[in-house]
C-alpha cells in the first residue's frame, strides 16, 4: 500500500507557504490495533525527501523516551507506544498510537480518515479464537452481523460517517467477546476553494489567469483533485480539469463578469464550490483632451476659466492632473467622472501653455497643450519729453515718449496735443514708443498720450511743455516831448521785439557804446529817458536777448541842435533880414507857402478818433529847424518784419519859419503835417518763459 501522505501543498489559501511543514506519519497495515506479535511499517514523509537521509524516530511509553535513527524513512515495529519522526527539512510529526493487542477480538480502522476516502473497517478475529457470530457496532447499535469475519466498506466517507465503531462475538460456550472501540471522525480533505485572478485588475486585451486554490491536508497530499470554472453560471472550457489554473488568452469590457470555481475529488460526485470573484477588466484611459470654459485662446486678467481634462474611454478610478508649462498644478481622483473640471483664476503668469493628464493605474496618457493668453489691462501710461539740449527751442527736435509698464501686448499709442490728436503708433512687443516734434511756437501747451489693449484705454497725467521762441529784430523808437530834439530836451527811447518768451533783456546803444540795459519778465518793450546833449546826435539802435540769441534794431538817426524852442525869435530875426535883401526870392517863398498852407490845412493827418496825445506817445515826431521853409519827413519804423502791427506811419511837416515854428502847438500839426503810411496792428499773445527740459525725466 502506497504511502497515504508524502508532501505538503505549495499553495496554501492564505497565498503563503508555510515555513517548515511537519513530518508525517503513515502504517502498513493503516491500522493502529494490531495483535501482538503482529509488525507495523512506519513511514516517515517529509518535504523534500530524499531516499538517502537520515530519519529520527521518537518512541514514548509509559513516561519512557527512546530515540532511533534509521538511514531512509522506514521503521518496523512491534512494541506498543507513540510514535513520532523527523526528516530533514520538515519539524517533527504528531503523534501516532500503537497497540498491539492480546485481546481475541480487535476492530481494524484506519487512524485517519478524510473526505471521500474509501474506508475499510474489518473485526479481526485471534487465530486460536474461535467465535461464532460476529456484530459490528456504530454508536452501540448494530449494524452488520455476519457468522464469518465482517468487513465494512464505506466507498466515499463524509461526515454521516462518524461515531464510535466496534465489535461483538460470541464463543462457542456463548461467552460474548468486544473488541476495542474506534472512533471514527471524519476529516476535511480541504477547505472550500478561493478564487484567485491574475492579474486582480486585468487589462483589456491582456490575459487573464484563474486559479481554484485550496489545500490537501498532509496526510492526503497525494489524492488527485478535479477542478472546473464558472462565468456568470456558465461554464469555462471543457467542464473538469485536474489543473487548478484556467488561462483566458484575452479579456475585455464584456468580460467584466462574476467568477467562481468548484474542486472536488476524481472519485467524488460532488465538490466544493468558491465564493464569486467580481473581475473588473480595466480599461487604460485613451488620451484625454482638454478644453476651456468659456471657449477661446484669450482671457483677461482677474477673470476665471474652467479647463476640462475629459477622457473619452477608460476604467475608474481615474487619476487627472493638469500642468501649466510641464509644472504640475492640481490633481484630482475621479471615481466616476469621465471630465475633471479645473477652476483657475488669471493672473498674468498664468499665460501659457497647458495640458493635463490621466492615470487608472496603467501609466498616464497626456493631452494635447493648449494655449491661454492672459490680457493684462494697460497701466496708466508715462508721457516723458525729451530736448536734445537744455532749453526747447523753435525749430528744435523734442522726443515724446509714452510707455506703459504694465499690459499686455500689442499696446496702441495716441499722443495729444491740448487734447487733439497728434499721432498714433502701435507696440506690437508691448514697450513703449516715441514720436519726434519739431518745434514751432504753437507747440506749447499741455500733452498726454493714451494707451489702449482692446481691454479698455488709460490716459497719461498732463505735461506742461513750453517753446522758446527766439526774439525777433527789435523796433527802435525815439520819442521827445515837444517838436524838436535840441539840447537840454529829455528824449524817450523805446525798443520793442514784437516776437520771443519772456523775459527779455534790452540794451540801447549810441553809435555801438551801450547807453542803459533793461529787462521785461512779462515780455513787450522796454523804455529809458536820455536828457540830450550836443553829443548825442548821431545813430542810435537797440538789442533784444532771450538767452536763445540776442537782435539789434535797425540804426536810428538824430541830429540835437543847440537851439532850443523858445529861442525861435533868434531865428526869425535872421529870416528877416535874408527877404529885405532878396525880396523877390521871399515873395516867391512866400506864395509858395500859401498853396501849401491851404492845401495842408484841409486834410487832418488823422480821424476824428485819433487824439494828439495818442500820437504823441505812439508814434514820436523828429523836427530840425533850419532858417528856410522845408518839408521834412518824420520817420517811424513801419516795418516790424514778422511781429503783427500796432500802429505805425510816416508823416510829412511843412515849416515856414522860425516863428511859425515856436508858435505851433501840438494841436495844430494836423495843419502843417500830412500822413504818408499809417497801419495799425494787433496786440500778440503773450510767450512762454524759458524752461530747462530734462532729456529724459518723466513729466507728471
Amino acid at each position: 500500500m502506497l504511502p497515504w501522505v508524502s508532501l505538503l501543498v505549495l499553495a496554501p489559501i492564505s497565498g503563503q507557504l508555510e515555513a517548515t511543514p511537519k513530518s508525517v506519519i503513515s502504517l502498513r497495515p493503516p491500522w493502529t490495533v494490531v495483535f501482538k506479535g503482529e509488525k507495523v511499517t512506519l513511514t516517515c514523509n517529509g518535504f523534500h525527501l530524499r531516499t538517502s537521509q537520515k530519519t529520527t524516530w521518537h518512541r514514548e511509553h509509559h513516561g519512557r523516551k527512546e530515540l532511533h535513527e534509521t538511514l531512509g524513512n522506514t521503521l518496523e515495529v512491534q512494541e506498543p507506544g507513540e510514535y513520532r519522526c523527523q526528516v530533514q527539512g520538515s519539524l517533527l510529526s504528531s503523534r501516532v498510537a500503537l497497540l498491539f493487542s492480546q485481546a481475541l477480538l480487535i476492530l481494524g480502522a484506519p487512524f485517519a480518515v478524510f473526505e471521500g476516502d474509501p474506508v475499510v473497517l474489518q473485526c479481526r478475529v485471534k487465530r486460536e479464537a474461535a467465535l461464532e457470530t460476529l456484530h459490528l457496532h456504530k454508536n452501540g447499535k448494530p449494524m452488520y452481523t455476519s457468522g464469518k469475519i465482517p468487513d465494512v466498506y464505506i466507498p466515499h466517507a463524509s461526515l454521516k460517517d462518524n461515531g464510535a465503531y466496534h465489535c461483538t462475538g460470541v464463543k462457542k460456550d456463548d461467552s460474548p467477546v468486544s473488541s476495542n472501540t474506534v472512533k471514527i471522525q471524519v476529516q476535511e480533505l480541504f477547505p472550500q476553494p478561493v478564487l484567485k485572478a491574475s492579474p486582480s485588475w486585468p487589462t483589456e486585451g491582456g490575459p487573464l489567469t484563474l486559479t481554484c486554490q485550496t489545500q490537501l491536508a498532509p496526510q492526503r497530499s497525494d489524492v488527485q483533485l478535479w477542478f472546473r470554472f464558472f462565468r456568470d453560471g456558465q461554464t469555462l472550457g471543457s467542464r473538469w480539469s485536474n489543473s487548478p489554473e484556467f488561462q483566458i488568452t484575452a479579456v475585455w469590457s464584456r468580460d467584466s463578469r462574476s467568477y467562481w470555481c468548484q474542486a472536488k475529488r476524481v472519485t467524488s460526485r460532488a465538490g466544493k464550490t468558491s465564493q464569486e470573484l467580481q473581475i473588473n477588466v480595466k480599461i487604460p484611459v485613451s488620451q484625454p483632451v482638454l478644453t476651456l470654459s468659456p471657449p477661446g485662446a484669450q482671457a483677461a486678467e482677474g477673470e476665471v476659466v474652467t479647463l476640462h481634462c475629459k477622457v473619452p474611454r477608460g476604467s475608474f478610478p481615474i487619476t487627472y492632473q493638469l500642468y501649466h508649462e510641464g509644472v504640475p498644478l492640481k490633481k484630482e481622483e475621479g471615481s466616476a467622472q469621465r471630465a475633471m473640471p479645473f477652476r483657475l483664476p488669471l493672473t498674468a503668469e498664468r499665460s501659457g501653455h497647458y495640458f493635463c493628464s490621466a492615470d487608472n493605474g496603467f501609466g498616464p496618457r497626456c493631452s494635447e497643450a493648449v494655449g491661454l493668453s492672459v490680457i493684462v489691462p494697460v497701466s496708466r501710461p508715462v508721457l516723458t519729453l525729451g530736448a536734445p539740449g537744455a532749453q526747447a527751442a523753435v525749430g528744435d527736435v523734442v522726443e515724446l515718449r509714452c510707455e506703459a509698464h504694465r499690459g499686455s501686448p500689442p499696446i496702441l499709442y495716441r499722443f495729444y496735443h491740448e487734447d487733439v490728436a497728434l499721432e498714433s503708433s502701435s507696440a506690437p512687443l508691448g514697450r513703449g514708443v516715441s514720436i519726434n516734434l519739431s518745434l514751432t511756437a504753437e507747440h506749447s501747451g499741455n500733452y498726454s498720450c493714451e494707451a489702449d489693449n482692446v481691454l479698455g484705454a488709460q490716459r497719461s497725467e498732463v505735461v506742461t511743455f513750453c517753446v522758446i521762441v527766439p526774439v525777433s529784430r527789435p523796433v527802435l523808437t525815439l520819442g521827445a516831448p515837444g517838436a524838436q530834439a535840441a539840447v537840454g530836451d529829455v528824449l524817450e527811447l523805446r525798443c520793442e521785439a514784437q516776437r520771443g518768451s519772456p523775459p527779455i533783456l534790452y540794451r540801447f546803444y549810441h553809435e555801438g557804446v551801450a547807453l542803459e540795459s533793461s529787462s521785461t519778465p512779462s515780455g513787450g518793450g522796454a523804455s529809458f529817458n536820455l536828457s540830450l546833449t550836443a553829443d548825442h546826435s548821431g545813430n542810435f539802435s537797440c538789442e533784444a536777448d532771450n538767452g536763445l540769441g540776442s537782435q539789434r534794431s535797425e540804426a536810428v538817426p538824430l541830429k540835437v541842435t543847440g537851439l532850443t524852442a523858445n529861442r525861435s525869435g533868434l531865428t526869425a530875426t535872421g529870416v528877416a533880414g535874408g527877404l529885405v535883401s532878396l525880396a523877390g526870392l521871399a515873395a516867391l517863398a512866400l506864395v509858395s507857402y500859401c498853396r501849401l498852407s491851404g492845401k495842408a490845412g484841409g486834410r487832418p493827418t488823422s480821424g476824428p478818433s485819433r487824439s494828439s496825445s495818442d500820437s504823441n506817445s505812439q508814434e514820436p515826431t523828429y523836427h530840425n529847424v533850419p532858417g528856410w521853409v522845408e518839408m521834412q519827413p518824420v520817420y517811424s519804423n513801419v516795418n516790424p518784419q514778422q511781429g503783427e502791427v500796432i500802429y505805425s506811419e510816416v508823416r510829412g511837416i511843412q515849416k515856414k519859419n522860425s516863428h511859425a515854428a515856436a508858435s505851433s502847438a501840438p494841436g495844430l500839426q494836423s495843419k502843417d503835417s500830412s500822413v504818408i503810411y499809417a497801419q495799425v496792428k494787433r496786440a500778440s499773445a503773450p510767450a512762454c518763459r524759458p524752461q530747462l527740459l530734462a532729456s529724459s525725466a518723466p513729466h507728471r
